[in-house]
């Protein structure tokens, strides 16, 4: 059973990789078949409604099955070395639902016309994607995408208590990940009313879940995170200090 778990992790990791490639594309539309501005269309209204609903599904899914609650009853059914690769293999399936049924709205909101304009924004683009890459390393990337658990129960060790650290990005920034995806969603030279949708959702997503992820880092590490939510920003660099 051992050698299973740690294939359906290695699998999940694997996916979850892949999926990260074809979202960047998607996102950017860039070099993928269905991307936020491509495809078949239902018309303006089906798209904003089908679009804000697989929106919401993502964000459910993705805050729902990070609470300790649902940790703790996940893993009354599954083994706990693979709860993690578990919830990274929903947020798999969740992301090609969203991504495979997304409707686009290709009609024009803003359009960049200058060429050196247009070449900050894809570099900003990139920069984006590159600090989300960036900042699963700086912690314990294995960790984060479940591996390190499953290897760790192949083996029959056990997993270090994880401990604080302020590493790179984050002496600037308390959440360099979700920094990079906004910067990511939003530097786009050309944004239609799909793509609109799409980077305002996901950033109410992300400050909402925000605080729920940084309740349970209080509960879990207290006063540490609590003087680090004192000395450095949520998001921007020196804004969304916590006092207290």
């Amino acid at each position: 059973m051992r050698v299973l778990r740690f294939t359906y992790a290695v699998a999940a990791y694997l996916l979850f990789f892949a999926t990260f490639c074809y979202l960047v594309g998607f996102v950017g539309d860039l070099l993928v078949p269905k991307s936020i501005d491509t495809g078949p269309s239902a018309g303006t209204g089906p798209a904003f409604i089908v679009d804000l609903l697989l929106i919401a599904l993502f964000g459910i899914q993705h805050s729902v099955m990070a609470r300790r609650g649902f940790k703790d009853r996940l893993t009354r059914v599954l083994h706990p070395a693979i709860e993690r690769s578990t919830y990274v293999l929903a947020t798999v399936v969740v992301l090609w639902v969203l991504m495979a049924f997304w409707q686009p709205i290709p009609m024009v909101v803003w359009q960049v016309e200058a060429m050196w304009l247009s070449g900050v924004l894809w570099a900003v683009f990139a920069l984006g994607w590159g600090v989300v890459f960036i900042s699963t390393w700086l912690l314990n990337h294995f960790e984060l995408f479940g591996l390190q658990q499953a290897w760790h129960d192949l083996r029959g060790t056990e997993p270090q208590l994880p401990r604080f650290r302020e590493p790179a990005f984050y002496r600037l920034v308390r959440h360099p990940l979700y920094f990079g995806m906004v910067l990511a969603f939003w530097s786009i030279p050309t944004m239609t009313p799909g793509h609109l949708l799409f980077a305002g959702g996901m950033t109410v997503f992300i400050l909402v879940g925000i605080r729920y992820e940084e309740r349970d880092l209080l509960a879990a590490l207290g006063a540490q995170y609590a003087d680090y939510r004192s000395r450095v920003g949520m998001l921007v660099p020196g804004l969304g200090k916590v006092k207290g």
